[in-house]
């Protein structure tokens, strides 16, 4: 087939077969138009050909993305900084690039960790860097204290344990976070303010809504782990950080209708930096946020005979939690005082103890149901009050033989018949006697047990059936893919939604065409 492909203002036929992969497409192009690619340590240059609005990866073949004959490309040159360094996140498995100057070698690792911060959506405190062979970097010391070359590679590890934690808080989970959080109270606490920050930062509201329910407030900063709080005056400045700092500078509004309905005093929340919401919002650009920020700010509260602005409204909430925390404070009752490290609690201080920050992930402990208790057993009522006395059988009285008798002729029918009726009028108990008095009552105090289900017969040469045949066949495509089904979907979806230009239907026909050549390409 014949496509044509447009660059820096020419246009170029090229023959090409329908299954022509995008990488050698490149090549092609590459070598008609004499395209020189500069290629240093910091900038690099590439070939980017796109259709339909869509960036084309070199995997993919032309006949996959719905290129037919005459389809126009569009080919450029993208230019990019290399990466500084990288950063592996034992969390996710993934590897992150810092980009930027050279300059980024002779800053702190306080700043680093404020960008590996925003790049993971992971608190400051939930978090190490180090370097091959497990150096951990400190705070306050500088990246060229350890030799830290352009292209290295850094590792970020959590708390052990905390893998499959922060793994839901990331996908936004809650069964998930509820099932791995920690049996310390004082850790637990901190575990649900990490998840709240993580729910802000990346928007999930389900997660957020239950979290806020549990009592976790919006406009409490993360702070440090329990075990470091000893070490709070060294701790990093972002520790101080609230949900309702991340949800603004992540533009989640959704999330910042939810933290200002819950409890408008998070209007007036204040970050380390000194600035409130409305001012990051303002900073980053965010419209939507100011928009509705300056809204709320402006707007006047309903009381009982009285309406108040916002701002003085704000300030009063405020100073009455500060005469409230003061009262408790003075009476030894503060609410905070039960969670906070006591005598006996574990001790980390940085370079006296081994950390347990390694990603050692757990599994989850099946924990007994709450709030499941036996019943006691209850005294069943004497056998008197169900069946009356009359009721009972009785002994049967051993059966009489008639006597030998002589017999006649012609009395034998007669002496069978006799011998009948006896038989019949013995047999009759006090049970047949009661069913043909009241069938009903019979009915009301003895039942038929249950009728079993019987089981089918299984035939030899019989089919499998559909669903068990999908489920190898789902479960097997996860092994090999490293990806559930319904995130193999998701993703081939994002990236059919990348071309713009084509309608919906025309998008979804791509993203089919990837998961099927996806699978052949595993199989």
């Amino acid at each position: 087939m014949r496509v044509f492909v447009y660059f820096e203002g020419s246009c170029e036929p090229f023959d090409v077969p329908p299954d022509q992969i995008v990488g050698a497409m490149k090549q092609m192009v590459k070598e008609n138009f004499l395209v020189q690619l500069s290629n240093d340590k910091q900038v690099w240059d590439y070939l980017e050909l796109s259709y339909g609005g869509g960036a084309l990866q070199d995997s993919w073949a032309l006949c996959d993305v719905g290129i037919t004959s005459g389809s126009a490309i569009r080919c450029l040159i993208k230019r990019e900084r290399r990466p500084v360094m990288h950063v592996f996140n034992a969390v996710t498995g993934e590897i992150m690039p810092i980009t930027g100057s050279e300059a980024v070698l002779h800053t702190s690792v306080a700043r680093l960790k404020t960008v590996v911060s925003v790049q993971s959506s992971l608190p400051v405190s939930t978090f190490r860097l180090s370097v091959l062979p497990a150096v951990q970097l400190y705070d306050c010391n500088r990246l060229q204290d350890y030799a830290i070359e352009v292209g290295t590679t850094l590792r970020l590890d959590t708390w052990d344990g905390w893998v499959e934690l922060l793994q839901g808080c990331l996908l936004g989970h809650r069964l998930m976070v509820q099932t791995h959080l920690s049996e310390e109270r004082i850790v637990m606490r901190f575990q649900l303010r990490v998840a709240l920050y993580i729910a802000a930062s990346l928007g999930h509201l389900d997660l957020a809504g239950w979290l806020l329910e549990k009592g976790v407030h919006a406009d409490e900063a993360v702070g440090v782990h329990p075990y470091r709080q000893w070490c709070h005056q060294t701790a990093h400045r972002d520790a101080g950080k609230c949900p309702i700092h991340v949800a603004v500078e992540s533009n989640k509004l959704l999330i910042l209708k939810l933290f200002i309905t819950k409890n408008p005093l998070t209007l007036a929340c204040r970050d380390p930096g000194g600035r409130d919401p409305l001012k990051i919002a303002i900073q980053h650009g965010h419209r939507d946020c100011v928009r509705y920020l300056a809204n709320k700010l402006c707007s006047v509260v309903s009381l009982p005979n009285m309406s108040l602005p916002m701002r003085v409204y704000l300030q009063m909430k405020h100073w009455m939690s500060l005469g409230q925390k003061r009262v408790a404070s003075n009476r030894c009752q503060y609410t905070s005082a039960p969670l906070k490290a006591r005598v006996g609690d574990m001790l980390l201080v940085d370079g006296y103890n081994q950390p347990q920050m390694s990603s050692k992930s757990r599994k989850a402990e099946p924990r007994p149901r709450r709030g499941i208790r036996a019943k006691a057993l209850q005294q069943l009522p004497p056998i008197s009050n169900l069946i009356s006395a009359s009721h009972l059988p009785t002994k049967r009285a051993p059966p009489r033989l008639p006597s030998l008798q002589s017999v006649h002729p012609g009395g034998f029918k007669e002496t069978g018949k006799r011998w009948k009726q006896d038989v019949k009028h013995r047999d009759e108990g006090p049970l047949d006697k009661m069913k043909k008095g009241d069938s009903s009552l019979c009915r009301g105090k003895f039942t038929l047990p249950p009728v079993t289900s019987i089981p089918k017969p299984v035939f030899v040469g019989s089919s499998p059936k559909p669903s068990s045949s999908l489920t190898a066949s789902l479960g097997s495509c996860s092994q090999h893919c490293g990806r559930t089904p319904r995130e193999n979907a998701m993703y081939c979806l994002s990236i059919a939604s990348t071309f713009t230009e084509k309608p919906w239907l025309k998008q979804l026909s791509i993203a089919q065409t990837l998961v099927r050549k996806h699978v052949h390409s595993v199989a």
